[in-house]
């Protein structure tokens, strides 16, 4: 089939007539007013032959003229890829020879630099080009209509943008269009100097509102109103830009992205978010809290696989909203100035009532805080008992972990995961770790308050510098260590690629540096740890090998990361030792009383990251068995392979395991939503219910030319060439380059140790990259909005983490 006429298309033909064509032939189909055409198909493309006989003679039938030649790309208009003026277009072509050529040169444009750069970025393989011929319409008004607001992310908005004549003028940006912003229901008023009026306008509301109902999506819509009043439309296609939406509730809701505090933006697995709750249920239970074990976590909401936390009850709350704003700092100020913006919002009036059950509060509180205090107290007393605890801690957790034998059904695996794999992490004090870890918290921060006004906020980060006893900084000087056991191999583990690496260690053709016995230890551990869904290192050591080959890169022995450990450690001693004789000589009885926690910080704060250290290996030993329940699911085809079982809940595993529940096309969904989410680089920190990125709507501090501002991470200033990188996955940075980064995890810090400096779009400053910077005495500069996009490598820029700004200096 080489010809088609429009009428006859419909959406199960996208692959025989492209995007285009069949978003068009939809619309027909739904009643709405299209230019009259065909279609050529994709088969004459593919076999290299263009019927050019029965294309004029479908150019006659259609009545002669001029007409529009669009291509219509089979990979466009796709509801995650519009390919939006990535192929060619050609308006008024007039005889069979022009439109002939026309359509040669559609096919063309699939194989122009920026398509083929777009489907690369799209993760599309492969594409075939079919070609819409439609009769020209002839606008006085024409123009681009987004059912929902393509800057905000606003469901309830739809945006107009107008121009006289051909509305191609709008879509390529070359004149300045008249822009209109209609509420879902609001009364319109129209500009009248404007090309619309206001009956165009609802015209135009009315008919965005039936394409996005018919497609079940946001629509961006091409149209046309002709010198008759008539209004045609000439395109509609998915907006894939705009970030999910909420679910819907009924109510207009507020939610925080908490993935970013931790230093995790990329899409976490249905699995992940499954048994995160799961896991999280089980404390609460032993903190005497009642709890729905079908979500026992609802305020915790993933929207596009991202982690928000729904603060609706809270900010609505008049006895909490007055503090929200402090209490948001570590989100950084972007999100803590949205939030404030929120809050003269009448949709976010206070009202009655508590955001929890006071009763579970009160319970929990008299379980948890004798606990804690005594914990805190005895560590404080004695932070070697202290730290000696909370590590015997990490030991019990993993000897109670004892997950089933091999001989073990698929439904004895998946119980053991639901019921018994979290049950050891999750008792009230975690086996005596929270009492330590609390202590070297609250030890971390007293001393700023205690020498306000004495010392700096750049001495303090000092003196945070070379902390010892965390796991992740030990972590990263033991395969610092591999590297320099890996020096006699050099050339091998420089001019090898890290995926070859991995695979020539597993096959045992690896010299022996020392990396079975530090994935022994370390394996469970990667970027965005915290997923069951994602491999950790004991799966795929190839990030190690690229930090190995990193490592390997450096030659000034001073620039050697234990060395530079080492001298961020004396640093901070001799800080100590400055700042006692000043404060005892200001200040003599709060001077003795800082002195006394810095000392204990040195001795207790590094303990931070153990509690998340000691939950990775249940988080390890749920995957393995996960796995081997996919395994199963995938023999009795229930699943395509095993890995399939991280796109289903445990409660879908079940339905599965228990039922035979066919889960196969549930999780090729969901892998393909998860892998489209994986390439987006842009989350909004604070979320609306209509998927309003609050973020857009709070007033946007002046910009100062050739400095980036955002928030101190980590004490100190460098000056260096960048590196943006936004998957560690076998990147390499250079001895003495500034990193710039979206986000960054414990999965990131081996590369902390050549870098010069750090800079992330996201995090806090108690989030674990900025809190290893400090430990490392490098400087960093966290939240700052677009800097992988700002920010190119190999260009020169100084960070103060002081400040909170980043310098693009001249060259």
């Amino acid at each position: 089939m080489e010809l088609i006429p429009l009428s006859g298309i419909d959406a199960s033909m996208i692959d025989l007539v492209g995007g285009k064509a069949a978003g068009l032939g939809e619309m027909i189909k739904a009643g709405e007013r299209v230019p009259d055409g065909f279609c050529v198909t994709v088969e004459p493309y593919r076999s290299g032959q263009l019927p050019e006989r029965e294309l004029a003679a479908a150019y006659q039938r259609l009545g002669g003229g001029r007409v529009a030649v669009r291509s219509s790309a089979t990979a466009e208009d796709l509801p995650e890829a519009s390919f939006a003026g990535q192929q060619d277009t050609y308006l008024n072509v007039e005889g069979a020879g022009e439109l002939i050529d026309a359509v040669r040169r559609c096919w063309g444009s699939l194989f122009t630099e920026r398509a083929v750069a777009y489907r690369a970025a799209a993760g599309i393989a492969d594409a075939a080009m079919a070609v819409v011929v439609q009769r020209m319409i002839d606008p006085v008004a024409a123009g681009v209509l987004f059912t929902a607001n393509p800057i905000t992310g606003c469901r309830t908005e739809m945006v107009v943008d107008a121009a006289p004549g051909l509305g191609t003028a709008v879509v390529e940006g070359s004149v300045v269009p008249d822009h209109y912003v209609l509420g879902e229901d609001a009364p319109i008023a129209a500009d009248p100097s404007g090309c619309l009026d206001a009956d165009q306008l609802g015209r135009l509301r009315a008919a965005g509102k039936r394409l996005r109902r018919h497609f079940g999506s946001p629509q961006d819509v091409e149209w046309a109103i002709d010198a008759d009043g008539t209004l045609w439309l000439l395109q509609s296609r998915p907006v894939t830009t705009l970030f999910p939406q909420p679910p819907d509730t009924g109510d207009t809701r507020l939610y925080l992205e908490i993935g970013h505090v931790q230093g995790m933006l990329r899409p976490c697995t249905p699995m992940g978010v499954s048994l995160l709750k799961t896991g999280a249920a089980l404390w609460f239970e032993a903190a005497g809290a009642r709890v729905d074990r079908r979500d026992p976590l609802p305020r915790l909401v993933p929207i596009g696989g991202r982690l928000y936390f729904d603060v609706t009850d809270f900010v609505r709350n008049k006895g909490m909203r007055g503090r929200l704003g402090p209490s948001l700092e570590i989100y950084g100020p972007r999100v803590q100035n949205a939030v404030r913006h929120m809050l003269d919002d009448p949709r976010f009036a206070p009202r009655p009532g508590l955001p929890f059950n006071h009763r579970s509060a009160i319970r929990g509180t008299l379980r948890l805080l004798p606990v804690v205090v005594a914990g805190v107290v005895s560590s404080l007393a004695n932070p070697a008992r202290g730290r000696a605890r909370a590590f015997r801690g990490v030991a019990e957790i993993k000897r109670l972990l004892t997950p089933p034998g091999e001989s073990a059904t698929a439904a004895e695996r998946l119980r053991w995961v639901i019921e018994d794999s979290h049950r050891p992490i999750m008792s009230i004090d975690m086996h005596g770790i929270l009492g330590p870890l609390s202590a070297g918290m609250i030890a971390g921060t007293i001393p700023a308050a205690l020498l306000n006004g004495v010392a700096t906020e750049e001495e303090l980060g000092t003196v945070l510098g070379g902390m010892p006893y965390n796991v992740t900084t030990r972590m990263d000087l033991e395969l610092w260590h591999l590297s320099v056991r890996a020096r006699e191999h050099r050339d091998l583990f420089l001019g090898t690629p890290p995926e070859q690496l991995a695979a020539a260690y597993f096959a045992g053709e690896l010299p022996d540096v020392g990396m079975a016995g530090f994935l022994q230890e370390y394996g469970m551990r990667a970027a965005a740890e915290v997923d069951v869904g994602v491999p950790h290192w004991d799966e795929d050591p190839a990030p190690l090998f690229a930090t190995i080959a990193n490592y390997l890169r450096v030659e000034d022995p001073e620039q050697a990361p234990d060395r530079r450990f080492a001298a961020a450690a004396a640093r901070a001693e001799a800080m100590i030792v400055t700042l006692s004789r000043r404060a005892r000589r200001r200040r003599p009885v709060r001077g003795r009383l800082a002195v006394f926690f810095l000392r204990r910080s040195r001795e207790l704060t590094g303990l931070r990251e153990i509690g998340k250290f000691a939950w990775l290996p249940a988080i390890q030993a749920a995957r393995r068995q996960l796995l081997l329940v996919g395994a199963d699911l995938a023999a009795r085809g229930l699943l395509e392979r095993a890995g399939d079982i991280m796109f289903l809940t445990l409660g879908e595993a079940r339905e599965a395991v228990q039922n035979g529940a066919d889960q196969r096309r549930l999780a090729a969904a969901r892998r393909a939503e998860h892998e489209r989410e994986l390439r987006r680089t842009a989350v909004p920190g604070a979320l609306l219910s209509d998927g309003t990125d609050v973020e857009t709507l709070a007033p946007v501090p002046p910009a100062q030319d050739g400095v980036l501002t955002g928030m101190a991470g980590a004490a100190g200033r460098a000056t260096g060439r960048a590196r943006v990188i936004r998957d560690p996955q076998g990147a390499r940075i250079e001895p003495g380059e500034i990193l710039v980064a979206p986000t960054t995890d414990p999965g990131w810090t081996p590369l902390f140790l050549t870098a010069a400096g750090l800079v992330t779009e996201t995090g806090s400053q108690v989030a674990h990259g900025p809190t290893v910077a400090r430990e490392y005495g490098i400087p960093a500069v966290i939240c700052v909005r677009d800097a992988t996009r700002e920010i190119t490598t190999g260009q020169l820029i100084t960070i103060d983490g002081v400040a909170g700004t980043v310098r693009l200096e001249p060259e």
